[in-house]
């Protein structure tokens, strides 16, 4: 029963590591279905390329960051066949497959910034800064949240009467990228011709609609591996998230439809808002509490979409800092008011807590964001030339189209 149960875990986080890796298919997606056609193979290439320098700044460096683990040992020291003292590994190689579904959440991050940056950044500066991001940025404070480092958890707890409640990264994963991502646009400015000289924005239409939903719906499908597997064992999963989940992702949708006037991004989006605001708190509330937060997170994705480029001139092309930043925000602070025992949830959080480790956490990944994308951007350049953007970042940086074919017709 023993050997049964290790094998059913690894089997479990495993299953939740696939459908989140698959997620980033969707990130992939739904940036190529939102970009112009001469940026389609930059989303593409960009996306895969930061999961793999993700994979192995993370391996190397950010999880013994943020959990003192490294794997620099024999195999059968890492399958938990033979104990060597400093290394604490369970059999069948369960560390292994949680360190992969933990870099899924982690590599979320550079995918997240990918949307907000899209069509004019630079590839290798960008990779440069993924590197930094997952093997420092990220995991200190995935540290701080998910492993009590540097007593950031003992503060909240003694100061605010608990600690911070982020169950599947509402904050952690979707506050920290958003908040990264206002950064990076921020010193990248806007693309050329999104805003004309008297600052009335020049509407740049999607290429792609069915490839934005595609991208929608991979999310929306992985992300019940994203939420409900970030039990980490099957003894730990429970179904009261897999129902939170459903019910903020249809408030989400439903909210921005209304608000959106049924258009098809804001649709697509707003579905993806309220699953980033339903992650913190999805193990606590009540389903009806799941979709107030779904719907508050739909609306204020889409009216803060039009706020951050209409009047804030904040070029975020997907809109990853409405999308990530202020709806992991909510969704963190949220936490704080449907998980209490008095509106129906399970209780175990405070308010207080939740706002102040909220905002902690995205503070700090803005002025991370500040710090990486401004020296970078001072030493080497963030930007791609007036010519390789009206070019495109396909031919400019990949020599090929999305549509090589028609390339050589013209």
């Amino acid at each position: 029963m023993e050997a049964f149960q290790s094998g059913g875990d690894v089997f479990f986080v495993l299953m939740g590591a696939i459908l989140v890796f698959a997620m980033h298919g969707g990130f992939a997606f739904l940036e190529v279905g939102t970009v112009r056609r001469k940026n389609q193979v930059n989303a593409l290439i960009k996306i895969f390329f930061d999961f793999c320098t993700s994979t192995l700044v993370y391996f190397f460096i950010g999880y013994g960051v943020a959990y003192g683990i490294d794997f620099l040992v024999n195999a059968k020291v890492l399958t938990g066949e033979m104990d060597v003292e400093g290394y604490e590994f369970s059999k069948s190689g369960y560390d292994l497959v949680k360190f992969f579904f933990l870099l899924t959440f982690a590599a979320a991050v550079p995918a997240i910034i990918s949307g907000g940056i899209a069509e004019r950044a630079k590839f290798w500066p960008q990779a440069f800064a993924t590197a930094a991001i997952v093997a420092v940025v990220y995991p200190l404070f995935e540290g701080m949240i998910w492993n009590g480092n540097f007593g950031l958890q003992s503060f909240l707890s003694d100061t605010f009467g608990a600690e911070l409640h982020d169950f599947a990264g509402s904050v952690v994963v979707h506050g920290v990228g958003g908040w990264i991502a206002l950064a990076a646009v921020i010193q990248l400015g806007p693309r050329m011709g999104h805003y004309r000289k008297d600052g009335s924005v020049v509407g740049i239409p999607p290429s792609n609609i069915p490839f934005l939903a595609l991208g929608s719906w991979m999310l929306c499908v992985g992300w019940f591996g994203f939420n409900v597997m970030s039990a980490g064992d099957v003894a730990g999963v429970n179904g009261l998230v897999a129902m939170n989940s459903l019910l903020a992702m249809v408030g989400g949708l439903i909210a921005a439809t209304f608000v959106g006037k049924n258009d098809p991004g804001f649709v697509h989006n707003g579905a993806l808002a309220g699953l980033v605001a339903v992650c913190a708190g999805s193990d606590i509330m009540h389903p009806l509490g799941a979709l107030v937060v779904g719907v508050v997170a739909g609306g204020l994705f889409v009216y803060m979409f039009q706020v951050c480029h209409e009047k804030l001139k904040v070029d975020d092309v997907l809109g990853v800092w409405p999308l990530h930043g202020l709806c992991g925000m909510w969704g963190g602070i949220a936490a704080g008011i449907f998980g209490l025992e008095a509106l129906g949830g399970l209780g175990g959080v405070t308010f207080s807590a939740q706002l102040v480790g909220t905002l902690i956490g995205c503070a700090y990944a803005f002025v991370a964001g500040l710090i990486i994308y401004t020296v970078l951007k001072k030493v080497v350049g963030i930007r791609l030339t007036e010519e390789e953007e009206a070019m495109g970042a396909d031919l400019a940086v990949h020599k090929i189209g999305a549509y090589p074919e028609e390339d050589l017709m013209r």
